[in-house]
Formats: C-alpha cells, structure tokens, sequence
C-alpha cells in the first residue's frame, strides 16, 4: 500500500516530473530513488523488502518535507500483478514519466565445476523475465502517450558469455536485447530507452556475489552518472565510464582466446 498522504499535484508552475523505481529499497535503486527526489520528482518507489522501503520513504519526505515518495511493495517474480499495479501507481502519482527497472539477483556457481540451474532460473526469472513483464505494459502506455523514458539496468557481464556465471550472464544479455528491441520499436514515439551497464558496485549484491574489489563505486556515483545520461536521452552508458573501454576490449577478444580465459 502507498503513503496514506499523496503526493502534491503538478500544476504549470511547479511541472513535477513523476517516476518509477523498481527495486528501489536498496543499493543502487535506493541511489536512484534519492537523486530523482533531490531533482524535485515525485518517485513510486517498488521493492519487496517492505521495512526498509518504508524507512527509505520516511527518511526522504522528511528530507523534503512533503509528500514526494510512495512505498509499493511488490515481488517481481509475481509477473500477473505487474499491469494492475502499474495502472494504480500511475493514478496514484498523477501519471508517469520514467520507469527505471534496477531489482535483480545474481547468484555465484560456487566454482567453475559447480551448476546450479534452480540458481539460473531464478536470475532469469526476476533479471529478464520480470523486467519484461513491467517494461511491456510501460512501453505500450508510453508509446499511446508519445512520451517517456524507460531506464533498464543491465551490466557489463551480459556483454559476453564468460565462464564465470553463464545464467547471469544470460539473464543481463537479454535484457539487453529487449531493451534494445523496445529502443528500436519506441524511438520513433518519442519514448527514449536508455540502457544502463554498470560495472562494480558496492551493493549487498556485490558482496553476496565476490566481496570487495577494488574498482567498485559507490552506487551514488553511478545514480548521478545515470541521472546525467537520462537529461541527455542517451541510448546506452556504462558506469563507472572506463568500463566501455575494457569492455570493448573484451567485446573483441577472439572466442578461441576468451573460452581459455577464467573470468
């Protein structure tokens, strides 16, 4: 259930821009969530750790002092909620301008002889599937509406199938190729599609997955560079910027090459 208070309306002096945020109790979403609120939105903020997105949401209407976050509790794998849902948070807030999906899982094999396929359904479920059952029904309303902004946070590891985690890697490709599709397909509505690759970052996922690294970023840092590239309506970014080059790297190291490589 939302804030029983709603939120201001939009009038013509004071054009507040609305947005979703999936997977926004933690981490990276969490970043997301702050930075739109700071730039005046009005942000639904959707994730299924209920405590600690009610917390986030008290913390940033007393930043405020009104009415600018709403809490939505919501499992992503429970893919036939996700038009009703949508249809009530949009009227709830007044309509939408942005969607950026960020929940996701990533599960390590435990090791290079190590499968675990309930472990890759799982990722494929909430990183792919869940994304498309969300991003389907805001595409079409932002494709009637002529307007909008979809923002899907993918990663550098769908770039290549490595060794390391392949249903990761595969769930994150995907999503990459969809949000391409609906890129390709809503361009020509006015709708911009931006595709997020972020590197290392220190979020529970992160730790959960490999512990510390040193080249991981704090997630404010990548929700500012993310924020930047929407006002931009870029089409693809990679967070921390350097990750494009060593991607690009890795994007054309020969198969015969990566297959022999351990990463």
């Amino acid at each position: 259930m939302p804030d029983t208070q709603k939120p201001l309306p939009a009038t013509p002096l004071n054009p507040r821009r609305r947005a979703i945020v999936l997977g926004a109790s933690v981490g990276l979403g969490a970043a997301l969530s702050k930075k739109l609120i700071q730039e005046g939105c009005v942000v639904a903020l959707v994730a299924r750790q209920k405590d600690k997105l009610d917390a986030l949401c008290s913390e940033l209407n007393q930043t405020t002092g009104e009415t600018r976050a709403l809490a939505y509790v919501h499992d992503v794998s429970k893919y036939q909620e996700a038009p009703t849902l949508l249809k009530n948070i949009v009227a709830e807030i007044g309509g939408l301008d942005a969607f950026i999906f960020v929940a996701g899982v990533n599960y390590p094999p435990g090791g290079m002889d190590k499968y675990n396929f309930e472990n890759d359904r799982k990722m494929v479920e909430i990183n792919l599937i869940g994304a498309m059952a969300w991003l389907s029904p805001v595409a079409e309303m932002f494709q009637n509406a002529k307007t909008g902004q979809i923002v899907g946070i993918g990663s550098v590891a769908g770039d290549r199938g490595r060794v390391g985690n392949p249903g990761y890697n595969t769930s994150k490709a995907g999503l990459h190729t969809y949000l391409e599709a609906l890129r390709n397909r809503l361009t020509r509505h006015g709708v911009n599609v931006l595709t997020v690759k972020p590197g290392f970052m220190k979020t529970e996922m992160l730790n959960a997955a490999q512990g510390g690294t040193p080249m991981a970023i704090e997630p404010e840092q990548a929700a500012n560079e993310i924020y930047k590239a929407m006002l931009k309506r870029k089409q693809t970014i990679y967070t921390p910027f350097f990750w494009s080059y060593i991607m690009m790297v890795i994007r054309h190291i020969p198969s015969f090459i990566f297959r022999k490589l351990s990463f």
